[in-house]
């Protein structure tokens, strides 16, 4: 699978977190097909179906997104 190049897939997931916070999903219909059009180029980018997972995925791929979190894991007593 050909991998996006981690400094266009931050630019894709900023820019797709930023419209969200800006509520673009109940804005005009330019902004929120610009939204749908973010989401559909993380899929493409992450190899995903649903923009949740290619976020997720796209996090992960970023340069520092693997130093040593274990946040997930169970705690060893």
């Amino acid at each position: 699978m050909l991998m996006a190049h981690p400094v266009v897939l931050g630019n894709l997931i900023e820019q797709y977190e930023t419209l969200l916070l800006l509520r673009a999903e109940n804005g005009s219909p330019e902004v929120r097909r610009r939204l749908d059009d973010l989401g559909y180029s993380l899929c493409i980018a992450t190899g995903t179906r649903d923009v949740d997972t290619a976020l997720v995925a796209g996090r992960y791929r970023l340069p520092g997104a693997r130093a040593h979190d274990d946040s997930i894991l169970p705690r060893r007593v």
